[in-house]
């Protein structure tokens, strides 16, 4: 009889972005080496509910639509908040919401498994997955994605002492009570260590990947230089910092696309409708697969991170997908991002936050040809060797035998 294990995510396929297409990947790992997962989740809402209703092109995956059909495998919890706010209250609000929903299930769901597999921010899931770690007396793995609450302090919006504090020490608290834990960035292990007492020997590193048949390959257009920005405009992000670069790229006569969703999204078209920039296209939320196309069709693909000390740690899932589609980097960084796209020679750093030094690099990326293209193979290489599922699966096999 095969392993059972629960997973039990805030975020899963078919939703956009790295949290839901990580735990995808993640249940497809544990099923291809023989255990039998199931999937304690939510109807899919990130960014929005709307854009998985009636859109085929977003369940595009037919393994996991046979185990929809399969309710004992992929359990889709409903709920009515809408957290999709710039009010962090509000979002706050929504999490409790969710989590509550999830302890609900598990306390009144009779089921076997080996292991608990439960996946944060935000760190009240954890919660869950603590309860029933409990209720069905086994032992739990604690996959962490971002270091929240640190990451509440890192976007400005919410700097309550009180709360922070309250946070913080759940935070240490869960950490202490998982048998594992698994993090998606390096820079997670030393700050569990030093602020929370985690011995580095509990924690293992499982990156963001991508599946092998998901690779990209270059199809640009040598007629017209063209730059994408993908993924996530919200707080963590420097949308100020996009709006000054679609500014200057305009007096190149170079594109900025953007496939973008979050709190920002209708700021920032706000912002550049108002300065009439004719260089500049929003694109509307695409399946993981249409993504991938599209980027692949790029020179340069941007990253941009607020310049606070907690997303130093992090590596966006951005950068990821840029190197897959064998697109160059260029990135507003510093930290663990910073070292993965120059240890892999797939792009351009700066650390200064000022947009000046993105056009140059941006300008000697358009100049030189060649070098561009060296950077997207090497990007594309890198992955290869480093972020295959195919590949790392075998990390996630190995702490679920260790629990």
């Amino acid at each position: 009889m095969s392993k059972r294990v629960l997973i039990i995510s805030q975020h899963f396929y078919p939703e956009i972005g790295s949290a839901g297409n990580r735990i995808k990947n993640i249940f497809h790992v544990l099923k291809t080496k023989g255990y039998t997962p199931t999937v304690l989740t939510i109807e899919p809402s990130y960014p929005n509910k709307n854009i998985y209703h009636n859109n085929p092109e977003f369940w595009d995956d037919e393994t996991f639509n046979d185990e929809e059909k399969n309710t004992d495998h992929i359990i889709r919890i409903k709920v009515k908040s809408k957290h999709y706010s710039m009010s962090m209250f509000n979002r706050l609000y929504y999490y409790l919401e969710v989590v509550l929903k999830l302890i609900l299930y598990v306390l009144f769901h009779r089921g076997r498994y080996h292991a608990i597999y439960v996946t944060s921010p935000p760190i009240f899931i954890a919660f869950a997955g603590l309860i029933a770690k409990y209720r069905y007396r086994t032992k739990m793995v604690l996959d962490i994605r971002d270091l929240w609450p640190e990451s509440l302090k890192g976007v400005g919006v919410f700097n309550h002492r009180l709360i922070l504090a309250v946070f913080k020490g759940f935070e240490k608290f869960v950490y202490r009570k998982s048998d594992r834990i698994v993090v998606n960035s390096q820079g997670f292990t030393e700050y569990m260590e030093n602020h929370a007492g985690i011995d580095a020997t509990k924690i293992a590193f499982i990156p963001n990947g991508i599946r092998e048949c998901e690779l990209g390959s270059s199809k640009k257009d040598n007629n017209a230089f063209k730059v994408i920005y993908a993924g996530n405009i919200g707080l963590a992000q420097d949308s100020s910092l996009l709006l000054n670069l679609a500014e200057n790229l305009a007096k190149f006569n170079f594109r900025l696309d953007i496939i973008g969703y979050g709190v920002n999204k209708n700021k920032l078209m706000g912002e550049i409708e108002a300065l009439k920039l004719q260089n500049v296209d929003f694109i509307n939320p695409l399946s993981r697969k249409q993504c991938f196309d599209l980027i692949s069709q790029y020179d340069v693909g941007i990253m941009t991170l607020n310049n606070k000390q907690v997303f130093e740690t992090v590596l966006p899932g951005k950068v990821i997908d840029y190197m897959a589609c064998g697109v160059p980097i260029v990135a507003m960084a510093s930290g663990f991002s910073k070292r993965v796209i120059e240890e892999a020679h797939a792009g351009l750093c700066s650390e200064s936050y000022d947009v000046q030094d993105i056009i140059n690099h941006i300008l000697y990326l358009h100049t030189h040809h060649h070098v561009r293209w060296e950077m997207g193979q090497n990007g594309l290489n890198y992955i290869k060797k480093h972020f295959l599922w195919e590949n790392n699966g075998q990390r996630l096999i190995d702490v679920i035998e260790a629990v």
